[in-house]
């Protein structure tokens, strides 16, 4: 079965706009495709960019999922083969759609905005750096407030910084200074690969927002937390951000925080874990209970 066909069959209740797109995949979801040549006579096949090879399995499980492709792209790459001159025509912000929009509202796209315009990305770069720099805007999709599995989200935030700062062609796209090594960088940072694989990036490198889940104000390298007590505490910034919307959920749920908001993993110095609770507390019962029976069984003895 196809890529496509796969595409087809999740999207069923979007037979309408998937049937349009399905034109462009035709050309977009291969590596290779075809053309009648006319000044050759017969038909060619070649090599499509991989740049602009788009997975369709990907784009049906994404934000944008029930959009055509002309909704974003113009008319005119209906025609075949394409005008030249249509890949200098430039991409809608998110703000282009989202502003002022009801149905986003609680996403705060405004704030979102403000905080990147601030941020190092766009100060330094300008409008050289685009929303799209980071959320490929073919297979992103919402991950903080959509998926349980906290690790899942970690893996996919990342990935999305990485995408540039472990990529030297991308990087390169918006700056001639070179890639510097994400793990010589940091080396200050003790059990490494631990920390990566447990808080996002953003975690020490965005400053705190209230107004939004996911803070995208990306500060300056010499702003980055490096204080371990700045995550290792009872008011753990990881609370403000990794955690947030769990944090959230489960006081409106229960109106308390516990473990059930760090999927009952531990945070030295910020949490209490019940398991471990139960654990410490059965091992000093234990500790008393043998005492006890030592002091009876010595005052027996006399």
């Amino acid at each position: 079965m196809s890529i496509f066909l796969y595409a087809q069959e999740i999207t069923e209740e979007n037979v309408e706009y998937s049937r349009e797109n399905s034109k462009c995949f035709l050309c977009h979801g291969n590596h290779m495709y075809s053309f009648y040549n006319e000044i050759l006579e017969h038909n060619v096949t070649k090599r499509m960019n991989p740049y602009f090879v788009i997975d369709s399995v990907l784009f049906y499980n994404q934000n944008h999922k029930s959009f055509e492709c002309i909704d974003c792209h113009s008319y005119d790459y209906r025609s075949f083969p394409h005008d030249n001159e249509l890949q200098m025509e430039p991409m809608p912000a998110c703000l282009d759609c989202h502003e002022g929009d009801d149905a986003t509202a609680d996403y705060n796209f405004e704030k979102i905005d403000q905080e990147f315009l601030e941020s190092v990305h766009s100060t330094k770069h300008s409008q050289e750096f685009t929303c799209w720099m980071c959320h490929n805007p073919h297979s992103y999709k919402i991950n903080a407030r959509n998926n349980v599995n906290i690790k899942e989200t970690i893996v996919y935030d990342n990935n999305i910084c990485l995408s540039c700062h472990a990529d030297v062609d991308k990087y390169q796209l918006i700056t001639n200074m070179s890639n510097p090594n994400i793990i010589e960088k940091h080396e200050w940072l003790p059990n490494q690969l631990l920390h990566f694989s447990s808080v996002r990036c953003i975690e020490c490198h965005t400053q705190i927002s209230d107004k939004v889940l996911v803070a995208h104000l990306v500060q300056t390298k010499d702003k980055a937390v490096k204080l371990c007590v700045e995550c290792h505490s009872t008011n753990s910034r990881l609370m403000a951000k990794l955690y947030k919307f769990q944090a959230t959920e489960t006081r409106s749920n229960y109106g308390f925080f516990n473990a059930s908001i760090l999927n009952n993993t531990y945070i030295i110095g910020a949490n209490r874990n019940l398991y471990l609770n139960v654990t410490s507390f059965s091992i000093l019962g234990f500790i008393v209970l043998g005492i006890i029976i030592h002091l009876i069984l010595r005052i027996r003895m006399k």
